[in-house]
C-alpha cells in the first residue's frame, strides 16, 4: 500500500511536469520566432517547475505519506493555555481537543499519537483531552517524554498504551486543593474585608478569612472526592487495582519502576512507538505533527508571556490561582 502511495504521487508529479512542459513550448517556444525562442525556452522551465510544485502538492492530497496523527500535550494544563503566569508555547485544553477531533476526521489517520510532557493542571480540562483521546477511532499510544504526571498521567489512561523513557517521571496520582491567605497582610497595612453572601460555605476558601474547622472539612471533601475519582478512573481505564493506585501516595516514578508497578506499559524511544504502531496497523507508519493555528497576535503575545514566565514564574508559580481562591488541580 505504501508503495503504491509512493508510485501514485510520482506518477502524478510527474504528469503535471509534462503537461506544464507542453504548454509552455508551444506558448513560447513553437508559436514565436527568432530571439523569442531562447526566452522562450527559459520560461518553459519555468512553467515546467511551477507544475511539478503543483503536481507535488496535488499527488500529496491525494496519496498523502501519512497513517497517523501526533498531538503534543506540555506544560500546565489550562483551559485556554494562559494563567497568571503561562507556560510559553503550551496549547490549551480546547486546542488539543480540537486537534485530537480533526485528526479523527481524518481518514487518513488511523492511529493517534500524544506527546506528553506535562506536570499536570487544571481537573477538567484534563478531562476534556483524556475523554478525547478515548473517543478517538483507532489505536491510541501515550507517550511521555521528561514528565508524565498528575492530570497528564490522567490524560494518558484515556489511551490505549503509555509509553516512557527510562529517564521519565511518570505518577503523581493525586489531587491538590491550594488557597492563598491574607489576613495577617490586612491587619499590617489597617484594611478590613467584608463580603455579605448567602449560603454558609459560600466564602469558605477566601483569601481575606481564616478557615474555620468547618470550612476545611468541607473543603478536604472535595480535594478527597477528585481523588477518589481520579483513582477509579485510571484503574478502570488501564485495568489496574485501585488500592495499589492509592498505595504510591501520589509519588512520581522513574520509568522503570513505574513500568514495574503497572502505571507504564512499556519503555523505549520514539522509534520504539513507531515500530508498536506498524504492529498495531500492520503496515510501515509516517506520523504527521498537528499544531494549532497560532494569528500573529497570538504569536506576538507569546513573545511577550516568554519574558514574563522566565522573569517571575519562580515566584507566581507558587499560586494557583489569580484571585487566590480555593484552587484544585490534578
Amino acid at each position: 500500500m505504501d508503495g503504491f502511495k509512493t508510485v501514485g504521487r510520482l506518477g502524478i508529479g510527474l504528469g503535471a511536469v509534462a503537461i506544464a512542459a507542453a504548454i509552455g513550448w508551444v506558448l513560447f517556444v513553437e508559436i514565436p520566432n527568432g530571439t523569442a525562442e531562447l526566452l522562450g525556452v527559459v520560461l518553459a522551465v519555468v512553467v515546467a517547475i511551477g507544475g511539478l510544485r503543483i503536481g507535488g502538492a496535488f499527488g500529496r492530497s491525494v496519496f498523502p505519506g501519512y497513517n497517523a496523527a501526533e498531538v503534543a500535550i506540555e506544560g500546565p494544563i489550562t483551559r485556554d493555555g494562559g494563567g497568571a503566569v503561562p507556560s510559553p508555547g503550551s496549547a490549551g485544553a480546547d486546542d488539543v481537543v480540537e486537534l485530537i477531533e480533526r485528526a479523527d476526521d481524518d481518514d487518513n489517520a488511523d492511529a493517534l499519537v500524544l506527546k506528553l510532557n506535562t506536570p499536570g493542571g487544571a481537573v477538567v480540562p484534563s478531562d476534556d483531552i483524556r475523554l478525547a483521546a478515548k473517543a478517538f477511532d483507532g489505536p491510541t499510544v501515550a507517550y511521555a517524554t521528561d514528565v508524565c504526571a498528575s492530570g497528564g498521567y490522567w490524560i494518558a489512561s484515556g489511551c490505549d498504551e503509555l509509553w516512557a523513557r527510562e529517564g521519565s517521571i511518570v505518577g503523581s496520582i493525586g489531587v491538590r486543593g491550594s488557597r492563598v491567605t491574607a489576613t495577617e497582610l490586612l491587619e499590617k497595612v489597617g484594611l478590613k474585608y467584608e463580603q455579605l453572601t448567602a449560603g454558609e460555605y459560600k466564602e469558605a476558601g477566601a483569601p481575606f478569612n481564616d478557615l474555620s474547622d468547618e470550612e476545611r472539612e468541607y473543603l478536604q471533601g472535595i480535594v478527597d472526592d477528585y481523588y477518589d475519582q481520579f483513582v477509579e478512573t485510571v484503574a478502570e481505564e488501564r485495568g489496574t487495582d485501585a488500592d495499589a493506585l492509592r498505595e504510591t501516595e501520589a509519588k512520581v516514578f522513574l520509568g522503570e519502576e513505574a513500568t514495574e508497578r503497572g502505571l507504564v506499559d512499556a519503555l523505549g524511544t520514539r522509534e520504539d512507538v513507531e515500530t508498536r504502531l506498524e504492529e498495531r496497523l500492520g503496515s510501515d507508519v509516517e506520523i504527521k505533527e498537528l499544531e494549532p493555528s497560532i494569528g500573529i497576535t497570538a504569536r506576538l503575545r507569546g513573545g511577550a508571556e516568554g519574558v514574563a514566565y522566565a522573569f517571575g514564574a519562580g515566584i507566581a508559580a507558587r499560586f494557583g490561582d489569580p484571585g487566590g481562591e480555593f484552587d484544585v488541580r490534578f
